[in-house]
């Protein structure tokens, strides 16, 4: 049983256009516009502000810098599975972003990890000492 979704998209803030699919497919992929670019206006959404904010601050190459998530599928023969499965794939992206990054806690380095560190650099430095010119 699939879980439920925290942030539904609602389907009419999305907005779709059927377009020919690339690649292979034969006489079908030149005369069937099966597959969809599924395009979201994010700050026109009706998703939480905090939601839209993390939306908009991923470094993804599907958003534009006017805040529209794009999507193309392609995957199967018919409109209306790339349209399910463009669907799919945009709740993912949301999904992904719906529960917040945890906050980074400061550590320090342990007394064992700093002395190997500095051994570590000691043996680097001789080898590169033993490089130079001999001299008598």
């Amino acid at each position: 049983m699939p879980l439920p979704l925290k942030f539904p998209v609602d389907e009419r803030e999305v907005e779709f256009n059927a377009i020919r699919a690339q690649g292979a497919g034969g006489q079908n992929v030149n005369k069937v516009s099966s597959a969809v670019h599924l395009r979201f206006d994010i700050a026109a959404s009706s998703l939480p502000d905090e939601i839209k904010g993390r939306l908009l601050a991923l470094s993804d190459s599907r958003i534009s810098q006017d805040g529209v998530l794009i999507l193309k599928a392609q995957q199967h023969r018919t409109q209306e599975m790339n349209r399910s499965d463009a669907l799919a794939r945009l709740q993912d992206v949301v999904d992904g972003v719906s529960n917040p990054p945890k906050p980074r806690r400061a550590t320090k380095p342990t007394y064992g990890s700093r002395q190997r560190r500095l051994e570590s650099k000691s043996q680097r430095s001789s080898i590169k000492n033993q490089r130079g010119k001999i001299s008598d």
